[in-house]
């Protein structure tokens, strides 16, 4: 019997292991290591920061469904690989550290045969000073944070009912942020919101970002079609933002969050300051920190993981400039290239390089958007990694046979612009490829029959169900194979 250890339990980790489980049975044994009891919806947190759920709507505990599906949990943290063992045995293993109450503290190692990098990131909120939940500003990254900016919105609601004008700011904390996506759901949900709450008149709401433009979304933006002709997603979101009043600011690198006050870096070089009552910033991301170490003993974290944190796989990462990268570039098994046992997937691995454009401002301040790589591709790369991985454990195949690189691969976005039944709004935007190819595309670097966007009602229905059916299939009900990635 071999065993399959799979390092996370998020949306990649949670699907690795259901899948990787199905295609194994009781031949193999499957392990999971989480920091984290209870499995998180996170696209939902943003239902959740403006209080249309609770935090158990998008939760729900991981050791049951482990149970019932004969995967093993150990709910403890991953603190570094061991890829060739140590001096005493040529077995490769992983040292965790537990994190529930019974055992806190306590670590072990966990052996492998074969080892799947899921841990997601480090929200690094400490890369901007004064950012974060605990000092001045607010997230919705974790659904304990959601709760925590929902009751804050919610007294600065009852301020505005007592006739007070306040500034709302949302969006990026730091000028490499990824993830746009998640502060324009929550941005659009705030000022629905407001609008319902019949406070509107009194919110001044801006958006502050990373991007070079709206809509970049770090993919460096997209031309949509849309009602038969074809616009630059730019285009189709500033007049979403002109439509419901909300400000902008891009090219913007947050330096300094204070009580109400922010200082940020622009593009072009200049520091300038923004007064808010209320702040909604996500932080960058970088890996989660886990060393590496051989058999010898000797550190060996820098050939494993980039130097933000992230796992090397099968991508190009010479430094060739942005303009000479191309498609191909990118990985498409995730496999390390020095230890084939080895996969990192969903945020977990290290992007080769940019989709958006870096740019530098005057004073050597990065500020452009880091790369997406959560939601539907997260699922997609880790259901064919746990497939490869199988496959070789079950002797069908000797090298990862299934592919998943994103500049092959299609997404599919919805995005909540406001959770109404029957008035709420939800922009549905599909892209393929994901990564750009201008080689083959030359005029827009994606095939335009399969990108597009759209706003309406029938959007929020769709994201609506799929929070319920993602949970499902998360918690590996019947027919869970059904729902896809």
């Amino acid at each position: 019997m071999a065993r399959l250890l799979i390092l996370g339990a998020g949306i990649a980790g949670q699907t690795a292991a259901l899948h990787a489980k199905n295609k194994l049975g009781s031949k193999h044994e499957v392990v999971v290591v989480s920091p984290n009891s209870k499995w998180n919806w996170i696209p939902s947190n943003i239902w959740v920061g403006v209080g249309k759920m609770k935090p158990e709507q998008v939760t729900f505990p991981l050791a049951p469904v482990y149970k019932k599906t004969g995967i093993t949990f150990h709910q403890a943290k991953a603190l570094s690989i061991h890829p060739e063992g140590d001096s005493n045995s040529s077995n490769p293993f992983v040292t965790i550290e537990f994190t529930n109450p019974e055992k806190a503290g306590q670590q072990e190692k966990i052996t492998y045969d074969y080892l799947i990098n899921a841990t997601g990131p480090k929200l690094k909120f400490e890369a901007t000073k004064g950012l974060g939940p605990h000092l001045n500003s607010y997230s919705v990254c974790t659904f304990d944070h959601a709760a925590q900016t929902s009751k804050a919105l919610d007294e600065l609601t009852e301020q505005m009912k007592k006739g007070e004008k306040k500034t709302l700011v949302i969006g990026t904390g730091h000028g490499n942020c990824t993830c746009q996506g998640a502060a324009f759901e929550y941005i659009f949900n705030v000022e629905y919101e407001l609008r319902r709450r019949n406070v509107r008149d009194k919110a001044n709401i801006v958006w502050i970002s990373n991007e070079q433009e709206l809509g970049d979304f770090g993919i460096g933006g997209m031309h949509i079609s849309r009602g038969g002709y074809v616009t630059h997603s730019r285009v189709f979101t500033e007049s979403l933002y002109t439509e419901r009043g909300i400000n902008w600011i891009t090219r913007a690198h947050v330096k300094e969050v204070e009580k109400n006050k922010l200082i940020y870096e622009n593009l072009a070089g200049e520091e300038k300051t923004l007064d808010f009552d209320f702040a909604m910033l996500l932080p960058p991301f970088s890996g989660v920190g886990m060393k590496a170490f051989n058999k010898a003993g000797d550190d060996i974290t820098n050939d494993m993981f980039a130097a933000n944190g992230f796992m090397i796989v099968d991508g190009d990462y010479s430094k060739k400039s942005y303009d000479d990268w191309s498609p191909a570039d990118w990985p498409s098994t995730y496999q390390s290239p020095k230890y084939k046992n080895i996969f990192a997937v969903g945020i977990a691995f290290a992007p080769p390089h940019a989709i958006s454009k870096p740019m530098t401002s005057p004073n050597g301040t990065p500020i452009f958007p880091t790369p997406p790589r959560t939601g539907m591709p997260s699922g997609v790369m880790a259901r064919q990694a746990a497939h490869n991985i199988a496959d070789m454990m079950n002797g069908k195949a000797t090298t990862p046979t299934r592919k998943a690189s994103l500049a092959n691969m299609g997404a599919a976005c919805i995005a909540s612009a406001g959770a109404g039944f029957f008035n709420g709004t939800a922009v549905s935007m599909t892209m393929y490829p994901i990564i750009p190819d201008f080689k083959k595309y030359p005029d827009t670097g994606r095939e335009l029959k399969y990108t597009s966007g759209e706003i309406g009602l029938a959007g929020h229905w769709i994201k609506h169900f799929l929070h319920y059916a993602f949970i499902y299939k998360a918690k590996a009900n019947p027919f869970w194979k059904v729902v896809p990635e």
